[in-house]
C-alpha cells in the first residue's frame, strides 16, 4: 500500500508563501518549488494562482 501524504490539507503559513514567492521569482519550476516546500504540485499550484504569483514552465 502506497504512504500516505501526512501533510493532508495543512493550511499554509505566511512563511511558506514568502517562500513560494520567493522561489517563482527566481524562476524554479514547479515540480522544484513543491519539493522544497514539501507540498504536492496541486497545492503549490492553487496557492500561486490564488495569490497571483507565476511559476516558470521549464521546456
Amino acid at each position: 500500500m502506497a504512504e500516505r501524504f501526512v501533510r493532508h490539507r495543512q493550511p499554509w503559513t505566511g512563511d511558506e508563501v514568502a517562500k513560494l514567492k520567493l522561489l517563482a521569482g527566481k524562476g524554479m519550476g514547479l515540480k522544484a518549488i513543491a519539493k522544497a516546500l514539501t507540498r504536492s504540485e496541486e497545492s503549490v499550484q492553487d496557492r500561486a494562482k490564488q495569490d497571483g504569483v507565476k511559476i516558470a514552465k521549464l521546456r
